[in-house]
């Protein structure tokens, strides 16, 4: 147990963690492709049309899955952030450096194809409403926490103010999740939820979850992709670099 323990330990440093990010990353490339196509027939193609909002609904197979991965991926962000921050582990920062811009991404699309379906269904593209508003909240922390790792040249310096924001910022999280409860907006509630059935048709839920999957694996793949990168730039001196890109 102690030996299996040590062996996971060894991919703790970048160089160890360089390799097998290379070897990981076309499985979760294929799994994305394969959930996304999955959940795109399904949603666009099997799915019943909504009996209130017609085929306009179908946008939520794409921004129910971004809104759930972008509150995620903060979270898994702010983890490895504190994780650095805490234990000063140089490969923690890099992979909190790596998700951070893939949660952005999310947190855009979340609020893209928000407005695309509020528009037909609330007769507005934007409202001030709480759900919305902290979700919009939630980007400019991706970008304050991006920004802020660009502006400061010393990466040690910059993980530390970056996971000093990112930790900060884990409090708006659950004020995203919980604001159609705690306020009356006018965003819907929560139409998949851990305590009750769903409230919707098998096949849309599927599409649903499906499309969740798909994103999930998006973001490992672009997350491992860009910390061999980030690896590959901080390591620069090192001579296992020299070896790995020759």
């Amino acid at each position: 147990m102690q030996n299996k323990i040590i062996h996971w330990f060894k991919y703790g440093s970048p160089q160890s963690f360089y390799p097998l990010a290379g070897k990981m990353l076309p499985w979760f490339v294929t799994l994305a492709v394969i959930f996304g196509s999955a959940g795109l027939w399904l949603g666009f193609f099997v799915a019943p049309t909504d009996a209130v909002q017609g085929e306009g609904y179908r946008i939520i197979f794409v921004h129910v899955a971004a809104s759930w991965m972008s509150m995620f991926l903060y979270l898994v962000m702010a983890f490895w952030a504190g994780l650095g921050l805490a234990l000063n582990t140089r490969l923690s920062s890099m992979m909190a450096s790596a998700v951070a811009p893939t949660g952005a991404l999310m947190a855009f699309i979340s609020l893209w194809t928000g407005a695309l379906w509020g528009k037909p269904m609330w007769g507005t593209w934007w409202v001030w409403d709480a759900r919305l508003t902290s979700e919009l909240i939630l980007l400019f922390l991706y970008l304050g926490f991006l920004a802020l790792q660009a502006a400061i040249d010393e990466p040690r310096r910059a993980d530390k103010a970056g996971a000093i924001l990112a930790l900060v910022g884990v409090v708006n999280v659950p004020i995203i999740y919980f604001s159609v409860t705690w306020w009356n907006t006018l965003h819907q509630g929560a139409s998949v939820s851990l305590t009750k059935s769903p409230s919707m048709a098998v096949t849309m839920l599927w599409g649903m979850l499906l499309m969740a999957l798909c994103f999930w694996m998006y973001s490992i793949a672009m997350t491992l992709m860009r910390v061999r990168v980030i690896i590959l730039e901080r390591e620069r001196t090192s001579e296992w670099v020299k070896h790995a890109v020759a």
